[in-house]
């Protein structure tokens, strides 16, 4: 589907990316488009399903969830059953912020913000250690969040 872009709408997608309220005369006008074709563009980039949503960045630091763990997980069993349960259950736990499933030495890498340490080693033991099939996790603190970025590359 990504031949269908154009070098427009691509413009377009990277600056929506960065600058999701920006209004469409704006847009438009960063993009060199009148409004109705940039907005006619935009519709049909939200339609296609290459635009899902429109959300807010938040300071996790003054929402109490500055403190980042990595978390390698793995199960006791790889089934599928196993495997989506584990998934269904995850995703049910607010503090994890990504999971991944990984092919390697562990099955799961997850990505956990929590507001201190402390408050980490409850989910692990209050949540976590209920998680079904895990048979061993490995917990690692980020100690400097060095690159972040939610962006995805539009070339």
């Amino acid at each position: 589907m990504a031949e269908l872009l154009d070098a427009i709408d691509r413009k377009i997608l990277r600056t929506l990316q960065d600058h999701g309220r920006l209004p469409v005369v704006e847009l438009a006008d960063r993009v060199n488009l009148t409004k109705t074709p940039c907005s006619y563009r935009m519709r049909r980039l939200e339609k296609s399903g290459y635009i899902r949503g429109y959300r807010a960045e938040l300071d996790p630091v003054l929402l109490d969830a500055g403190r980042i763990m990595i978390v390698m997980v793995s199960l006791s069993q790889t089934s599928d059953d196993a495997l989506e349960t584990f998934n269904e259950a995850v995703r049910r736990i607010p503090e994890v912020q990504g999971c991944y499933m990984i092919a390697g030495n562990f099955d799961y890498l997850l990505k956990v913000r929590t507001k201190d340490v402390d408050e980490y080693r409850s989910v692990l033991g209050h949540k976590f250690s209920k998680l079904p099939h895990v048979h061993q996790t490995h917990s690692f603190v980020v100690m400097e969040l060095v690159k972040d970025d939610i962006t995805v590359p539009v070339t």
